[in-house]
């Protein structure tokens, strides 16, 4: 692109300003949460939809059932509905001159809770340059600004030399990821692809790993009047939690390093999201609890298997079963809820993430630090495919409560 070209670009960007908070505005009003199995996107995405066809792209609407050998494939993840659940995809041919480009998001939120929000979740409230709003930056943000990308190519009459594919595609969050696998199997891939997760705008070649453990501990329940020591649930868990650190230490030294988390003091944490015993209140009777629930969730770097990472928690929660046999007399049981989620990574020296580069420091007069995101994500099905595949987005804060910086 000539220098004329680029700033009338950049005139035009600053100039519809408005219309790029606006269509965030607009999605992040539109809820779209993710409740899986089940999942509400279809409104969402026939704003999208809308919004393409209107700056003259034709949108495919179809739904990942519809994609031959889905379920058949070896990522595929059963046990999800896509009823009212289409994925997105629009395709502006270029001259065939070029390269071609995908610019990919996914259009489900997680849900907004039962937590109290001290905005409107679904307001898309203003405030300086924040936006809030569930999904405003994970990743909302990314579409609107994808969307603002198929409206500005025909107002300013530009005739690409490759392809370019923009895409929304449906249950990211909880480790869905098949509406990102239906994408490629419906062919919409190209010599390269742009994610626009939150990065705060830092390029991402590389995303973490993580995996998702239930446990539910179990004792019998002894009473509140009870004159003697019974081993229960909160013994247990106090055990379990003492005994952690091991484990978090383990994966320290163990996981491999990587130069795209060398910046990271803690490149593979391990992490207690949640713990549940008995309902709160005065409405349930005073009582020692029998069941315990924890949900465990640790990260992983690019090149660790699923076998070993299960392999290395299994060795470690057996030894504490044994050292502690009398207390664990009924066994703790094991689910694991969602997908394991590899970590995943290009070669940073590649052409996309120079080139990348250049065009940033270009446009926002700075030098983008390269890094990996510290999250799974979907980028891994690009990666498997044989896609060159980076993450480039906003900066935000509360990914899943959420604000953006506008």
């Amino acid at each position: 692109m000539n220098q004329a070209r680029e700033h009338e670009v950049a005139y035009f960007v600053e100039e519809n300003r408005d219309r790029l908070v606006t269509l965030l505005r607009d999605l992040v009003r539109i809820p779209s949460e993710n409740r899986a199995p089940e999942g509400a996107e279809a409104q969402c995405q026939q704003y999208v939809a809308g919004v393409l066809r209107a700056a003259g792209w034709d949108p495919l609407v179809y739904s990942p059932c519809e994609v031959p050998g889905l379920a058949d494939h070896a990522l595929y993840w059963p046990g999800r509905h896509y009823a009212q659940r289409p994925n997105v995809a629009a395709v502006r041919s270029g001259t065939g001159a070029g390269r071609s480009l995908v610019l990919s998001g996914h259009i489900d939120t997680v849900p907004a809770g039962s937590a109290p929000w001290t905005r409107d979740p679904f307001g898309g409230e203003v405030e300086g340059n924040r936006l809030y709003g569930r999904g405003s930056a994970d990743m909302k943000s990314g579409i609107a600004a994808n969307l603002f990308v198929a409206e500005a190519l025909p107002a300013l009459g530009m005739q690409l030399a490759g392809d370019l594919i923009l895409e929304s595609v449906v249950d990211e969050e909880f480790g869905g990821v098949n509406g990102t696998l239906a994408g490629r199997l419906m062919g919409f891939n190209a010599d390269a692809a742009i994610l626009s997760e939150p990065s705060g705008l830092r390029i991402s070649p590389a995303q973490r790993g993580g995996r998702t453990l239930h446990i539910t501990f179990t004792a019998g329940n002894a009473g509140v009047l009870d004159t003697g020591h019974a081993w229960g649930v909160i013994d247990q868990l106090r055990v379990f939690l003492q005994a952690l650190p091991t484990f978090a230490q383990m994966r320290r030294r163990s996981a491999p390093s990587h130069p795209l988390y060398a910046h990271l003091e803690n490149p593979v944490p391990v992490s207690v999201n949640r713990i549940q015993t008995a309902p709160w209140g005065t409405s349930e009777p005073t009582n020692v609890p029998d069941t315990c629930r924890l949900e465990l969730f640790w990260q992983t770097m690019p090149g660790e298997t699923l076998d070993r990472i299960d392999a290395q928690f299994a060795a470690w929660f057996e030894g504490v079963l044994g050292d502690n046999a009398a207390l664990f007399a009924q066994r703790p049981r094991l689910e694991y809820p969602i997908r394991w989620l590899p970590g995943s990574a290009i070669d940073p020296a590649c052409p996309l993430v120079g080139e990348f580069a250049e065009v940033v420091t270009s446009t926002l007069g700075f030098e983008p630090p390269v890094a990996g995101i510290e999250g799974p994500c979907d980028m891994y099905v690009f990666h498997e495919f044989g896609i060159p595949t980076l993450l480039w987005g906003p900066r935000g804060g509360n990914l899943h409560l959420s604000l953006i910086h506008i």
